[in-house]
C-alpha cells in the first residue's frame, strides 16, 4: 500500500512542478507584447478496480458502487489563452494591434510565421519588418515605405497610404492582410512572439482586416500581454500547497513502510 502511495504522490508532485514552470513563464512574460498565457490541464491515471459497480455480491444482489483507487495524475496538455490583451498607445507609426481575431503573417525567408505583436519597423531597404530591422522577418504581403514619405497612414481595414514630400494627397502603397485559424490553440509557440502552423491549428485563413471573421487594425497601438498577475499568484499558491500535501503523503507512506519493515524483524 505504501509503495503505491509513494508513486501516486510522486506523480502529483511531478504534475505540480510542471504547472509551476508554466506559471513562472506566464509571470515572466507579464510585460511581453501580445504574449498569451498558458494553463495546465491535468488528467487522472488508470485505476485499479477490486469491485466493478453493478457486480453481483455474495447474496446475489447488484452492487451500487465498486471498490477502486487511482494511481496518480499527469499533465494532459497546456492550453494557450488566446483572449485579447489591452491596448497601449505608443504613438509609433508602425506599431499595430489587431482588434479582434487574427494574426500578422511574417515571412522569414524559409517559412511563414504568425504573431499578434505588431511592433514593426523598416530595414535599410525601407521594407517593413518585425521587431529589429536586422531580423529579416518581413511582413507578408511585403510593404515598402518610400524614402521620401513624410507620413504613413494605416487604416482599420489594412490599407497602407503615404504622404510623400512635395505632395498633398495620400497615395496607397499596399494592403496588410491578417490570418486566422480554426483552432489557434493548436499553433506551435516558437518564441520571440511567433507561432507556427501545425496540423492541429488547421490551415491559415487569409483575408483583409474586418472580413471573414478577422479583426481590424489599430495604428499607433500595441497589444499588451493577457497575463493576469493576480490569477497567476493564486495559482502559484494553490500549486505550492498541493505540492506540499503530496510531499507529506510521501513522508507518511515512507513512515508506514518503515513500520512494516520493523515489524517483520520480530
Amino acid at each position: 500500500m505504501s509503495i503505491r502511495a509513494l508513486n501516486t504522490a510522486a506523480s502529483g508532485m511531478d504534475a505540480q512542478q510542471f504547472r509551476l514552470d508554466v506559471i513562472a513563464n506566464n509571470l515572466a512574460n507579464a510585460q511581453t507584447t501580445a504574449f498569451k498565457s498558458s494553463r495546465v490541464n491535468f488528467e487522472d491515471l488508470m485505476y485499479q478496480n477490486f469491485k466493478i459497480p453493478g457486480m453481483i455480491d455474495n447474496l446475489g444482489r447488484l452492487t451500487s458502487v465498486g471498490q477502486a483507487y487511482g494511481l496518480g495524475a499527469r499533465v494532459q496538455s497546456t492550453e494557450m489563452n488566446m483572449t485579447q490583451g489591452s491596448f497601449t498607445n505608443t504613438g509609433q507609426t508602425l506599431d499595430l494591434a489587431v482588434a479582434g481575431d487574427g494574426f500578422f503573417q511574417i515571412n522569414d525567408g524559409n517559412q511563414f510565421l504568425y504573431t499578434r505583436a505588431g511592433n514593426f519597423t523598416v530595414n535599410a531597404n525601407q521594407q517593413v519588418v518585425l521587431g529589429s530591422a536586422t531580423t529579416g522577418r518581413f511582413l507578408e504581403p511585403a510593404i515598402t515605405i518610400p524614402q521620401d514619405a513624410v507620413q504613413v497612414s494605416i487604416s482599420a481595414d489594412g490599407i497602407v497610404s503615404v504622404l510623400q514630400a512635395g505632395q498633398t494627397q495620400l497615395n496607397q502603397i499596399g494592403n496588410i492582410q491578417l490570418v486566422r485559424f480554426v483552432n489557434p490553440q493548436g499553433l506551435l509557440a516558437t518564441g520571440e512572439n511567433l507561432y507556427q502552423q501545425t496540423s492541429g491549428s488547421g490551415n491559415p485563413i487569409i483575408s483583409n482586416p474586418g472580413q471573414d471573421g478577422l479583426g481590424t487594425i489599430r495604428q499607433n497601438f500595441l497589444e499588451a500581454s493577457n497575463v493576469e498577475p493576480v490569477t497567476e499568484l493564486v495559482g502559484l499558491i494553490s500549486t505550492q500547497r498541493t505540492f506540499e500535501l503530496n510531499s507529506q503523503v510521501i513522508q507518511v507512506a515512507d513512515q508506514a513502510w518503515q513500520l512494516v519493515n520493523n515489524l517483520r524483524r520480530y
